[in-house]
C-alpha cells in the first residue's frame, strides 16, 4: 500500500515521485498547481533534475481528434518501451477554477502502463496555458517521463503559446479549409514544427494538405518564418493510421535540434516566456493591492492614478 502523500515535505515527495510513487507525483503536481512557498522548493529542486525529456506540444480546433491522437501516440511510445506522460490544459470552471473538461478520463493511454496523465486548468491565463505547466513539465522531466507531451485547448491566437513550453510544436488541422484559416490567423504557421491532418480517411484531407502547403509558400516567400520548413503528415488517429509516421516526425525534429543548436535556443526562450508570465503574475496582484490600499483620489485622472501606483509598486515614487 503506497504511504499518503500528506504530511511529506516537498523533497520527500519528490524522492518518492523519482521512485516511481504515483500519487506523490500527483501530489507534486497538485503543489505546483496552487503555487506559494511549496511550488518555489519543488521548482528549485525540480530545476537541478530536468532537462531530459522531449517536450511535444500539440494544439488544434476543437473537435480536431487531439486527444485521440495523444492516445495514440502514447500507446505507441509504450510500446516502444518509451515513458510518456501528457499534460492536458483544459479551460477552468468560473466557479471552482478546476479543469472542466478532463481530456484525461476520455484517453485510452490513461490505462496504458507506465504513461502518467493530468489535467491541468488554465485558471483564466490568457496564453492557453496554465502559469503552473512549466513547474509540472520540470516534475515529470525529473520523475523519468521522456516525453513530456502538452495537449492545449481551442485554437487562437493564444496558442501561440504553446512554442514557449515546447521543444516540438505538432498543429493537429482536419479536412476544410476553416481549420487551417484558423492556423494562419492565429500565427500557427509560423510557430508549428508539424502539422497533422488528422481523419485523414474524410474527403477534402488532400485538400488541406494542399492548402497547407501553399500557405507554407506564401509564408517562406514572405520572410516570416525563417526556420525549417514543417512537415505534413496524414493521420487517422481512430484507426492508428499514420501515428507511426507522426512519431518519426517528431522524432526526426528532436533529432535536428538537439544536433545543432536548436534545443538549446528554444528551452533559453522558454525558461525567458516562463519569467515574463511569472513577472505580469506577480506584477498584477502587487497591482491590485495596490489599488486596494491607494486607489484613485479626487480630481485624479485614470493616468495620474495609474502612475502613482506603478511608483507605489516599483518603489520609484510618482512615475509621471
Amino acid at each position: 500500500m503506497q504511504p499518503a502523500t500528506e504530511g511529506r515535505t516537498p523533497a520527500e515527495l519528490l524522492a518518492a515521485a523519482r521512485d516511481g510513487e504515483r500519487r506523490a507525483i500527483a501530489r507534486l503536481l497538485t503543489l505546483v498547481e496552487r503555487g506559494g512557498g511549496a511550488a518555489d522548493a519543488i521548482a528549485g529542486a525540480t530545476h537541478r533534475l530536468a532537462g531530459t525529456a522531449h517536450v511535444v506540444g500539440i494544439t488544434g480546433a476543437p473537435g480536431s481528434g487531439k486527444s485521440t491522437l495523444t492516445s495514440a501516440l502514447t500507446t505507441l511510445l509504450v510500446a516502444g518501451g518509451r515513458r510518456p506522460a501528457v499534460v492536458a490544459v483544459d479551460p477552468s470552471s468560473p466557479l471552482t477554477g478546476g479543469a472542466i473538461l478532463g481530456d484525461r478520463v476520455r484517453m485510452e493511454a490513461a490505462t496504458v502502463a507506465g504513461v502518467f496523465v493530468r489535467s491541468m486548468a488554465t485558471r483564466g491565463h490568457g496564453g492557453g496555458l496554465a502559469l503552473a505547466v512549466p513547474g509540472a513539465v520540470r516534475v515529470l522531466d525529473a520523475c523519468g517521463f521522456d516525453p513530456v507531451v502538452i495537449e492545449t485547448v481551442g485554437v487562437g491566437q493564444v496558442e501561440v503559446d504553446v512554442v514557449a513550453a515546447a521543444d516540438t510544436a505538432v498543429v493537429v488541422v482536419t479536412p476544410g479549409w476553416g481549420d487551417a484559416v484558423q492556423a494562419n490567423k492565429a500565427g500557427l504557421l509560423e510557430v508549428a514544427d508539424l502539422f497533422v491532418v488528422n481523419k485523414a480517411d474524410r474527403p477534402g484531407a488532400s485538400d488541406a494538405r494542399r492548402d497547407l502547403d501553399l500557405m507554407l509558400d506564401l509564408t517562406e516567400v514572405s520572410g516570416a518564418c525563417p526556420k525549417r520548413r514543417p512537415v505534413i503528415v496524414e493521420t487517422t488517429a481512430t484507426k492508428g493510421e499514420g501515428v507511426e509516421d507522426l512519431l518519426a516526425a517528431i522524432d526526426a525534429h528532436h533529432a535536428v535540434l538537439v544536433g545543432g543548436t536548436g534545443l538549446e535556443v528554444r528551452r533559453a526562450r522558454r525558461l525567458a516566456a516562463e519569467v515574463r508570465a511569472r513577472l505580469d503574475h506577480l506584477l498584477g496582484e502587487a497591482a491590485g493591492q495596490a489599488l486596494v490600499e491607494a486607489g484613485p483620489v479626487a480630481g485624479e485622472t485614470t493616468v495620474e492614478t495609474a502612475r502613482r501606483l506603478a511608483g507605489r509598486i516599483l518603489g520609484t515614487g510618482d512615475t509621471g
